[in-house]
């Protein structure tokens, strides 16, 4: 999509398949990376793979949109939910500032931002909140393919083996 001759000026060109498009998908990735990254790797410091937050986090969803299905989660999976937390979160962090399985690991974002947006359903601050902004971010990360701009995913994607089954790109790129 080229956007040419603005009624604002006749000297910029906006082209979203160009190289700043490409450093912005970069960045972006990067910065939503970090972001979780940041968040594991602080919880793994401080509790290693014991978050207990976790699976009381869950249990105290009782009003949600979600229903009973958090509660349950809390109750009866927090076996997986302690050590799942930290570890996804660093690994989720990880996989988004290498561009590796990009597409993979931001759906695992989604998956967590999703929870925590419904979860903190007060929404005192109406629906548009952090929650949803960080859930926004991981979705432009999978939509525009972020991980093929200076990522591992656009090292990959030129292999034999994803060439043979191109349905790998569909956790890439």
């Amino acid at each position: 999509m080229n956007y040419q001759q603005t009624p604002l000026t006749d000297t910029v060109d906006v082209e979203l398949d160009g190289p700043w498009t490409q450093y912005w998908l970069a960045f972006l990735r990067l910065v939503t990376g970090w972001f979780f990254f940041h968040a594991g790797i602080t919880k793994v410091i401080e509790n290693g793979l014991a978050f207990a937050a976790g699976p009381a986090y869950l249990k105290g969803m009782t009003g949600t949109a979600l229903g009973p299905i958090p509660v349950w989660m809390g109750q009866n999976l927090a076996w997986f939910i302690e050590p799942g937390v930290p570890l996804f979160e660093t690994l989720i962090g990880l996989a988004l500032m290498v561009g590796a399985l990009t597409r993979l690991a931001a759906v695992g974002g989604v998956i967590f931002m999703t929870l925590f947006w419904v979860g903190n359903a007060g929404f005192g601050h109406g629906l548009v909140n952090a929650d949803l902004m960080a859930l926004l971010l991981f979705v432009t990360v999978i939509v525009a393919g972020a991980g093929r701009y200076y990522g591992v995913d656009g090292v990959l994607e030129g292999t034999a083996l994803v060439k043979r089954h191109p349905k790998l790109r569909y956790l890439m790129g």
